[in-house]
């Protein structure tokens, strides 16, 4: 090889890691620490399910959400702020996928940490199949934004009656275990 070709295949190869070096990183959300964290907006426990949410903005400060909703409850009442990402889990398998790519479904019915009845999905066959078998309406990223986030508010009182039989409950079973001693 005579040096005008050396000096193009290095070229070449250098132009190579500029390209692979300069392409999109991979980026993760933060693992769910259900001990510590809480949601953003309504301050419960984030568990780390099928409902769980991330936000990922760009000054590398990271939030979780327990409910689709409250997510976007935070977006909106936070549109200065600048977001680089957003993961929401896969209903079925419980994964994380970017929000912009995923399927989602609303329905009045399905159960969600704050009642806001949406769920999502790594695709639209997913989402299909979903409400094949149990009803609702098929949304896209795009149509979350004009979404309305609105409670359940029949699903928000019979969380409330559950929790307070089950405090009940938690009050007798320490009466009793009180009497007991």
């Amino acid at each position: 090889m005579n040096q005008k070709q050396i000096k193009t295949c290095l070229m070449a190869i250098l132009a190579l890691f500029i390209i692979v070096g300069c392409g999109k990183k991979e980026v993760k959300p933060v693992a769910i620490n259900e001990e510590t964290d809480k949601c953003e907006i309504c301050h419960m426990a984030v568990k780390d399910n099928e409902f769980a949410t991330e936000i990922m903005l760009e000054n590398g400060k990271s939030m979780v959400f327990d409910d689709i909703g409250c997510m976007y409850k935070w977006m909106q009442e936070n549109s200065d702020k600048k977001i680089a990402h957003s993961f929401v889990k896969d209903y079925d398998s419980k994964e994380w996928i970017e929000a912009d790519t995923a399927s989602y479904v609303y329905d009045k019915p399905i159960k969600t940490p704050m009642a806001y009845n949406v769920i999502s999905f790594t695709d639209k066959k997913g989402a299909q199949s979903f409400i094949n078998q149990h009803g609702g309406s098929l949304l896209t990223y795009e149509k979350l934004e004009h979404h309305s986030w609105e409670k359940n508010e029949e699903m928000v009182k019979e969380m409330k009656e559950k929790m307070k039989m089950h405090d009940s409950e938690d009050s007798m079973e320490m009466e009793h275990s009180e009497d007991s001693h």
